[in-house]
């Protein structure tokens, strides 16, 4: 893998992890409001961008397991714990849309 298609996969992380997260804040907000069709509809759309970050994700771990070489920077573990703490965000987001549920009797 060049070092561009690195970087490619890196960004990817970065954006695809960001995005998952932002997809679940408003998630979280909406079913606070009682929208749980809407917060549920979020969540889909944080799953589907968890999955570019893991595609992304994939294709580092895939060059490794060839025998490549893969750079450990700064910003690969920057992105790891992007998607890292995006996979957590989801999972608290997930309880909490239920948890709202729950409440709103939906």
């Amino acid at each position: 893998m060049e070092n561009q298609e690195m970087m490619e996969s890196v960004m990817g992380l970065i954006v695809h992890s960001g995005n998952a997260k932002s997809e679940c804040m408003e998630a979280i907000g909406l079913a606070k409001i009682g929208n749980i069709e809407d917060a549920k509809g979020k969540m889909q759309l944080a799953n589907e961008a968890l999955g570019e970050a893991h595609r992304s994700q994939t294709a580092l771990l895939t060059q490794e397991a060839r025998g490549e070489k893969v750079e450990v920077s700064m910003l690969l573990i920057h992105a790891q714990d992007h998607l890292m703490n995006s996979i957590t965000f989801r999972d608290l987001a997930q309880e909490m849309i239920h948890l709202y549920e729950r409440i709103t009797g939906e």
